[in-house]
């Protein structure tokens, strides 16, 4: 299967527009409150379609009132800018072998600007590394609409509303789950670039629940570990384990641009392109 490269919709591209709205911030709430409306993810038969659906999530009460203070409040350097203040749905090539795996969007990064690991210094790290290794048209993510396109790799979280203190509660990422599940049913991706223990422990709880053979007991995350898993209808996917692009990790060298580097092209040497 070929890769598309993907980008940010054109403003006249319709169910994207309804998922990526220019200036979401600016208008009412949408959506529902319902506890259960991530279930409605199952009605996606596309993946711009389940993304017209997440930004519409209202389900988890402590996140939407985070998010949307901080919009509001908002951090002095972007006083001036509308904030997204909604769910991220996954950002890259629809047809990508590869997917990588977050936590949960940044209160001023993707919180702010509608795109996942865009407007902070996890981006900047991310992104820099993605466009040395083959997979991103530029080396910055600055906002939606700067021309960045992802061939081959999408990129999502288990979490889409960003969290105070950055830490979900264990309720909210179940709630969240079926985003995900979703998700992976209509990518079909073969490897999994997994950023942090949280998004490993979200991901093989996801797999869990599709009847994928994770192994028992569960693989514990770490830099570079990497497990094949066998799921339905003779399908696999390879897990590969990244610490997370967070400046805890790469102002303190813990996570160099030669690590993340690495688990890159491991990650397109084993999809084979």
């Amino acid at each position: 299967m070929t890769a598309h490269p993907s980008s940010d919709p054109a403003p006249d591209d319709g169910a994207a527009q309804v998922a990526r709205p220019p200036h979401p911030g600016a208008g009412p709430p949408i959506g529902t409150e319902d506890a259960a409306y991530p279930l409605t993810s199952r009605a996606a038969s596309t993946l711009g379609e389940l993304d017209a659906l997440v930004v519409g999530c209202r389900a988890c009460p402590r996140l939407v009132a985070w998010r949307e203070s901080v919009a509001e409040v908002k951090r002095a350097a972007f006083r001036d800018e509308t904030y997204w203040a909604r769910p991220l749905p996954g950002f890259g090539d629809e047809r990508a072998r590869v997917v990588v795996v977050g936590l949960a969007p940044a209160a001023h990064g993707g919180n702010r600007t509608g795109r996942m690991f865009t407007g902070d210094f996890s981006g900047d790290f991310l992104f820099a590394a993605l466009h040395r290794t083959g997979f991103a048209s530029q080396p910055t993510s600055t906002h939606r609409g700067d021309g960045l396109a992802l061939t081959g790799l999408r990129m999502t979280a288990p979490v889409r509303c960003a969290p105070p203190a950055n830490a979900p509660t264990p309720s909210e990422r179940r709630t969240c789950g079926p985003w995900l599940e979703r998700e992976l049913e209509l990518l079909e991706p073969d490897v999994a670039i997994v950023l942090g223990g949280f998004g490993w422990q979200a991901l093989l709880a996801t797999l869990t629940e599709q009847g994928w053979s994770v192994p028992r007991p569960r693989p514990k995350f770490g830099h570079g570990v990497e497990v094949r898993i066998d799921g339905p209808e003779g399908r696999s996917i390879t897990l590969l384990g990244c610490f997370h692009v967070s400046p805890h990790n790469t102002f303190t060298g813990r996570l160099t641009p030669e690590m993340l580097d690495e688990v890159l092209l491991r990650a397109r040497a084993l999809t084979g392109r």
